[in-house]
């Protein structure tokens, strides 16, 4: 998952045009727990906001991480790197340095010729209501120890604007 912070703060801690990444492998069902997960953190954060996006990233801060928080066996480790983010109509990419590279198409439904992706909205989940559908053009990752590669274009790749608070 990653997330872009288009304006945003961590108590008095801005976050202002960061980003990050969770990466994570779940050796089976999700529900099951036992994930393992690691944190790509923008590289230009401060000592600060990389302990404030890390707080965030799982769940020690609260909000919609928390709820996941328990399902974690294994934290991996946090990599800094540069993040870059590009978006082209309905194409979104996100890049970190060698360790990560992956693009999502948003899905056009039955007009080859749409500028907007299809939507699901009031889905209830905690990253966001809205969804973009869209596919996972490409994948790669080779980070804190996990590796995988993917361009078949089988998976998903929602993409959506998030804002998270801790109530």
């Amino acid at each position: 998952m990653a997330l872009e912070v288009n304006r945003g703060t961590y108590g008095n801690v801005p976050l202002d045009g960061l980003g990050f990444i969770i990466l994570g492998f779940t050796p089976e069902a999700m529900a099951n727990g036992n994930w393992s997960v690691g944190l790509i953190a923008d590289e230009r954060a401060t000592a600060e906001q990389g302990e404030a996006i890390t707080a965030i990233a799982s769940g020690a801060a609260g909000g919609p991480m928390a709820a996941l928080s328990g399902l974690i066996g294994t934290f991996l480790g946090v990599q800094p790197a540069p993040i870059r983010f590009d978006r082209s109509g309905a194409k979104w990419t996100v890049k970190a340095s060698d360790f990560v590279d992956m693009t999502a198409e948003g899905a056009k439904g039955l007009n080859p010729d749409a500028t907007e992706p299809l939507y699901l909205d009031n889905t209830g989940h905690r990253a966001a209501g809205r969804f973009a559908l869209a596919r996972a053009a490409n994948s790669r990752v080779r980070a804190l120890g996990l590796a995988w590669e993917d361009a078949s274009g089988k998976n998903n790749g929602q993409y959506a604007p998030f804002s998270w608070r801790n109530a």
